[in-house]
């Protein structure tokens, strides 16, 4: 398994060619995303995958800051939270179980040479709303995070992690 040099090589690519994603790596992509731990089992995510360039350039006019990515990729995914499929004793883990899922989708790209980059929506209510009224999301959906996906059309591959802080480390006790 490569899954350290995975982990240790991935960037955030905010550039992209202009080259679609097959729908075999979309699938990957979605199954490492759903592959992941959730809390008591709960699965409760869902996955708006868009790859058409005009919704893409769409959806990027409705999407502030993070247009400019959205609007470059070839592929964006919003992940979401079915707060109907929530653990009803912690109902806030859907929040853990979407950047776990976020996380793996973000890990698989990376290993197949798709770059892509992570865009922060919950807990700003306004980027909540946005994204809600633009896919007409039902009341128990709640954006959690937006994922670009693309060839990279820049290279960062020559700068290495380095983000181990011994600081931030304590041993059985603060």
């Amino acid at each position: 398994m490569q899954t350290i040099e995975t982990i240790l090589s991935r960037r955030s690519i905010r550039k992209y060619k202009d080259q679609p994603i097959s729908e075999e790596d979309i699938r990957t992509i979605l199954t490492c995303g759903m592959s992941g731990p959730s809390a008591v089992n709960a699965r409760d995510w869902s996955f708006i995958v868009v790859n058409d360039k005009e919704k893409l350039s769409d959806w990027a006019s409705h999407s502030g800051r993070a247009g400019n990515i959205i609007g470059n990729a070839s592929m964006a995914i919003l992940v979401c939270a079915d707060t109907s499929r929530s653990f009803k004793g912690a109902p806030l883990y859907w929040a853990i179980n979407g950047s776990i899922a976020a996380q793996n989708m973000i890990l698989a790209a990376t290993d197949l040479g798709i770059g892509s980059v992570w865009l922060g929506i919950w807990p700003q209510e306004e980027k909540v709303n946005t994204q809600k009224e633009y896919f007409s999301l039902p009341e128990e959906i709640i954006p959690h995070s937006i994922i670009a996906f693309g060839y990279p059309d820049e290279d960062k591959s020559g700068v290495p992690h380095k983000d181990y802080e011994e600081d931030r480390v304590h041993y059985g006790q603060w």
